[in-house]
């Protein structure tokens, strides 16, 4: 399968995707949402089975991280991303300069279950949402998706909430003076990020070694040296 015929399927599969159920609150500015999901699709085989009514109903939670203020430097030290990707953040830098501050989403996926009903998709739909009504759980969604790249439906529900979500987190960051810059061109909020950091590699909640990756990527380890060194020490 070549190229162009995986980029349309991807196009497809996002065209066809609706968010049935959105969630109720944005996501958190200071905090973690845990947003739990119900994403159902027509199973693949029913283009080759005619007359059959199955649906297919994942399960799982879509869990995002608080988000950071960071900046094209910072972003293009981070691991994980393509050349191309790389070059991007280059290409900002060179724009508006490497202190620009933008918010950073990360998100992880917990699958939970995954069931085939003999129901019709619109009658579990139905079903979903009287049971979500009577728990009242503002953060519980139903997605519609494709069956054969259900993940890239999921994709676009989380790009869907954090679009609608940055608005808020912003303003919310700003009114703190948390995307403010110091004069090394750090954002407030990852000094307040880094100095919680220490906080949990004291207590053993993160190893030394991802607070050394922060301090990395911002260029600050000779600000924070002693100060590490110290931590290491007390860890060992």
């Amino acid at each position: 399968m070549n190229m162009d015929t995986d980029d349309k399927r991807i196009r497809d599969a996002v065209r066809h995707t609706e968010i049935l159920r959105p969630p109720k609150q944005s996501l958190a500015t200071f905090g973690t949402t845990n947003i739990y999901y119900y994403l159902v699709t027509k199973p693949a085989y029913t283009e080759l089975v005619k007359d059959t009514t199955e649906t297919v109903i994942r399960e799982g939670r879509v869990i995002a991280e608080r988000p950071k203020v960071v900046t094209p430097y910072y972003l293009s030290r981070l691991e994980g991303f393509s050349t191309e990707a790389r070059r991007y953040f280059e290409m900002l830098i060179e724009k508006h300069g490497s202190n620009i501050a933008g918010l950073f989403y990360s998100y992880r996926n917990e699958p939970k279950e995954l069931n085939i009903v003999s129901n019709s998709l619109l009658s579990v739909v139905e079903k979903l949402n009287t049971q979500i009504d009577k728990r009242g759980d503002p953060l519980t969604s139903i997605i519609k998706g494709e069956d054969e790249l259900w993940d890239v439906s999921l994709m676009k529900f989380i790009a869907e909430i954090t679009e609608s979500s940055v608005y808020n987190n912003l303003r919310q960051m700003g009114a703190r003076g948390l995307l403010s810059m110091d004069s090394k061109g750090v954002p407030v909020d990852a000094r307040v990020k880094i100095e919680e950091l220490f906080r949990k590699a004291t207590t053993g909640e993160v190893e030394p070694r991802e607070l050394k990756d922060e301090l990395d990527r911002w260029d600050l380890f000779g600000d924070y040296e002693d100060r590490f060194f110290t931590l290491f020490q007390k860890k060992r």
